[in-house]
């Protein structure tokens, strides 16, 4: 029976010091209060009352928010301002043995090395210069903790809360501005709007102009043409009744007309020209002489009836 009581114990000894490592992880392990080595992962078995676990460490990237921590710029703005830490230990052993309490550490150094470049920057530098400060915090705290087996892999700052009374500052100045940029931006529409309108207007009076222009050309064109067959048709008349004039003179010559009937053609012409019109008349002396003869005949011709 008491063989089997000490074979009990020896086994939940040896189950008790069996030690399965996780992946990401690592275990600092103490001998006698000495440091003897660090397990990676994977099956370990250490020795019953001589060997400990000193420290379970995690080799994962971890984050800390710290809380806020008040800072004064170079003009002397006391500010609230909270970061963020990314950081991953690289080295067991450093990390159990280096620093005590290494989150503590680690908050204090950040909140030490923030007032430290946050002093030497105004208010405006330093809410416009974030990016500028996060690495030079990551470049500080990873040089400080890497003697503690941590590297810090990055660092943001989280929040930045200026006083009540300059944010209220703050919010005036960005109205301001906004007011500022809401004008110039309607004065410039404005602007383009009136030279649009100008634009339109210009195209507008040399369309007209151009138009006018043409109108005038075809008017002009069209009164040449209509004054060129006007001239046509009277020098087409005119030679027409010159044409009538010479075919009847020619005829007329052609049928070798008596003294007689040159005379009664005479007579008609003069019929013609004495139609009312005329104040005074000169008659030939040919043409006397055979008025004088109409007349007597006519005289005759009454006498007899």
């Amino acid at each position: 029976m008491f063989i089997v009581f000490v074979l009990f114990v020896l086994v939940v000894v040896i189950v008790a010091n069996i030690k399965i490592v996780p992946q990401a992880h690592a275990y600092v392990i103490e001998r006698l209060g000495a440091y003897s080595g660090t397990w990676g992962v994977g099956l370990h078995v250490k020795v019953p009352f001589i060997d400990r676990v000193a420290k379970r460490v995690t080799l994962k990237e971890q984050v800390v928010d710290f809380a806020p921590q008040p800072v004064i710029t170079k003009d002397n703005v006391t500010m609230q301002i909270d970061t963020v830490v990314y950081f991953q230990i690289t080295d067991p052993k450093l990390y159990a043995y280096g620093v005590e309490l290494p989150m503590s550490a680690i908050e204090n150094l950040t909140a030490t090395t923030l007032r430290n470049i946050i002093g030497d920057m105004e208010l405006d530098e330093s809410l416009t210069s974030r990016d500028v400060i996060n690495t030079k915090m990551r470049s500080i705290l990873d040089e400080a903790t890497d003697p503690w087996g941590i590297k810090v892999n990055r660092v943001e700052l989280k929040n930045i809360i200026p006083p009540a009374g300059i944010r209220e500052a703050m919010e005036k100045q960005m109205k301001a501005e906004r007011e500022r940029r809401e004008a110039i931006l309607r004065a410039e529409g404005e602007k383009k709007s009136a030279i649009l309108v100008a634009e339109g207007e210009k195209a507008a009076a040399i369309l007209k102009a151009e138009a006018d222009k043409e109108s005038q050309i075809l008017k002009a064109e069209a009164e040449k043409e209509s004054a060129i067959r006007i001239a046509e048709g009277e020098a087409q008349a005119i030679l027409s009744v010159q044409e009538a004039t010479a075919s009847g003179i020619k005829m007329l010559n052609e049928a070798a007309p008596k003294e007689a009937v040159l005379t009664l053609k005479s007579l008609e012409a003069f019929e013609k020209a004495a139609d009312g019109k005329a104040t005074k008349i000169i008659v030939p002396s040919e043409i006397q002489g055979i008025a004088g003869l109409a007349a007597g005949l006519k005289g005759i011709i009454e006498e007899d009836k």
